[in-house]
């Protein structure tokens, strides 16, 4: 055993490690309030200054991380915040939780692992643990991260360890966190792999060490493609339950009754978030480099895709019912963010059926609990939120359930309006109202 790699598991043994996260948003932030509650050290590096100065000041601007855990921390004084980089030097452990889009080609976009990488690689010194969270294609780690630090000098797994560790964040989920979800860990080396488990071991229930870094990039890739494909599917069933008549969620519940060999998903308006639309490009990418068609993985998306226009389609065919054009009509769009009872707006389904609306002619508000205002890539404009009232509902032509957050009463929404096109399945029971509802 290298002398850097028994002081580094002394370290973390005795909770002395000071522990640094590269990145505090969704993932970063709840990763680096854990480290703390956890006894260590700990410090969040952040190129925005108002999340590092909200940090410091015991706020959170996060959902699932709350103020009083934040305030806690930095009163203890383990936890802070910082936007001076030459700090990574300091830490004994390194945490890379920056966003990997992807470019508008829907090729990986790993510029901002590579902006912190090259941070890190000015700063690295012996003793030092570098561990990437950011999801990204297999080869990651080891084709990029281990040259840059290579270059350095410094000798892997003798002066520095390397290893990848998928986030699982489900962002609203209150059943599932950063302590209680199991930890996917994969070492460039059996060794990098010893030294990553042990510091994740500290702060989580459970740790699952897998051969290689490389085994753990695909882990993720596989799961949210998992995800992708199969909700893929259930949007083309909805796509062909329509056209025959049949009710797509009766079909799901008859089928989720087989107590084996089915798992349900369900269909919805497009798939929002920053994982399940964009993983599996990375996936995809990586096949086509090695001349392999990842053909299931464009089938989902090209469906998937294409479910804001299944929408639209839907609250035509509705207002015409009505005898009313979508030019001039006003719609009433609940709930913009991707998921239920959360604020996030990345990749959200519901901004294209807004574009795609009042490219139309429509007149189109929204109401969300958690979003005030939203950006339209589209057209460049900015929309703000209306409050929830029964005039508004009154007043709209059609109301359009995209979002099925939990503090909406969608049987008094119903109640009130004049047609709803419901996508989450919110009103399945209000048998009073079936005449006006259209369902995904």
């Amino acid at each position: 055993m290298s002398e850097n790699k028994k002081k580094l598991l002394d370290k973390i043994s005795a909770r002395t490690a000071r522990v640094g996260v590269v990145g505090l948003g969704y993932v970063g932030l709840p990763l680096v309030v854990e480290f703390a509650r956890g006894g260590f050290n700990s410090t969040g590096f952040e190129v925005d200054v108002k999340k590092a100065d909200a940090i410091n000041r015991g706020e959170s601007y996060i959902p699932d991380v709350s103020t009083a855990h934040v305030a806690e921390m930095i009163e203890a004084k383990r936890l802070s915040a910082t936007t001076d980089f030459a700090r990574l030097k300091d830490q004994d452990v390194i945490i890379i939780c920056v966003p990997t889009p992807l470019r508008k080609t829907k090729d990986p976009d790993v510029s901002y692992i590579l902006a912190a990488s090259e941070k890190i690689q000015t700063c690295l010194r012996p003793g030092q643990l570098i561990i990437l969270e950011s999801t990204t294609y297999p080869g990651t780690t080891d084709e990029v991260l281990k040259p840059m630090f290579d270059a350095t000098k410094l000798k892997l797994d003798e002066d520095y360890f390397l290893a990848f560790s998928p986030e699982r964040v489900d962002p609203g989920n209150e059943n599932f966190n950063t302590k209680n979800i199991t930890k996917v860990v994969g070492g460039v080396t059996e060794t990098s792999a010893e030294v990553a488990a042990a510091v994740y071991g500290a702060i989580v229930d459970n740790v699952y060490p897998v051969s290689s870094a490389r085994v753990a990039e695909a882990c993720k890739l596989l799961e949210n493609t998992f995800r992708a494909v199969n909700i893929g599917l259930v949007n083309e069933l909805a796509r062909l339950c329509d056209t025959l008549g049949i009710d797509t969620w009766e079909v799901i519940a008859a089928a989720a009754t087989k107590p084996f060999g089915f798992m349900p998903f369900y269909p919805g308006p497009g798939i929002g978030g920053h994982c399940i639309p964009l993983d599996p490009h990375y996936l995809s990418w990586k096949a086509r480099m090695h001349g392999f068609e990842a053909r299931f993985i464009s089938l989902a998306e090209e469906v998937n895709s294409r479910m804001p226009d299944h929408v639209v389609d839907l609250v035509t065919r509705g207002l015409n019912k009505h005898r009313k054009p979508v030019n001039g009509s006003k719609v009433l769009i609940m709930g913009v963010a991707y998921k239920r009872d959360i604020d996030d707006m990345r990749e959200s389904p519901a901004l294209g059926i807004i574009e795609k609306l009042q490219a139309l002619g429509a007149e189109v508000q929204f109401h969300d609990p958690y979003v005030e205002e939203i950006h339209l890539e589209g057209n460049g404009h900015q929309m703000r939120g209306i409050g929830l009232s029964s005039e508004a509902v009154n007043e709209a032509d059609c109301v359009v359930i995209v979002t099925d957050h939990s503090q909406v009463d969608y049987a008094w929404l119903t109640e009130r309006a004049k047609l709803v096109v419901d996508t989450r399945n919110t009103t399945r029971g209000l048998r009073d109202f079936e005449e006006k509802i259209i369902r995904l």
